[in-house]
This record gives C-alpha cells, sequence and structure tokens, in this order.
C-alpha cells in the first residue's frame, strides 16, 4: 500500500487533524489554552502554505512544455 503523500500534504482534514492533536497534547501536558491555540494556528498557517507550494508546483509540472508562453 502506496501513501499518496502530496495528496495528504494538501488535505485540509490532515492539517486540523494535526492540529487537533498537537492542541490536545498540550493541554494534557498541563500546558496553557493559550499556547495550544497559538501552537495550533502556527501548524494551519504552516499547512496553508504547504498546500499552496504544493498545488502551484502540481500545476506547474502539469503546464510544463505545453504552455502558451506565460509567466517567465
Amino acid at each position: 500500500m502506496k501513501i499518496d503523500w502530496k495528496r495528504k500534504l494538501t488535505s485540509r482534514k490532515f492539517w486540523i487533524a494535526v492540529a487537533g492533536f498537537v492542541s490536545g497534547m498540550i493541554v494534557l501536558t498541563n500546558g496553557s489554552q493559550e499556547t495550544a491555540d497559538k501552537i495550533s494556528g502556527a501548524i494551519l498557517s504552516g499547512a496553508a502554505v504547504v498546500g499552496y507550494i504544493l498545488g502551484e508546483g502540481l500545476t506547474d509540472a502539469v503546464n510544463k512544455g505545453g504552455g502558451d508562453g506565460g509567466e517567465q
């Protein structure tokens, strides 16, 4: 069974699950809710960047060689 990492890393559900798990672990280990919120926000912000980069990379890969001259 092969994991499709490109699809996983661009999944919002995956990143929300990661942020929820990390947030829960922080609170479980007696960390403050404020810290958990900040770290979860950082994870989700990072996920948006990763998703954008992978999405643009996949789009560029599909358009490579058959473009109309677009951006250079």
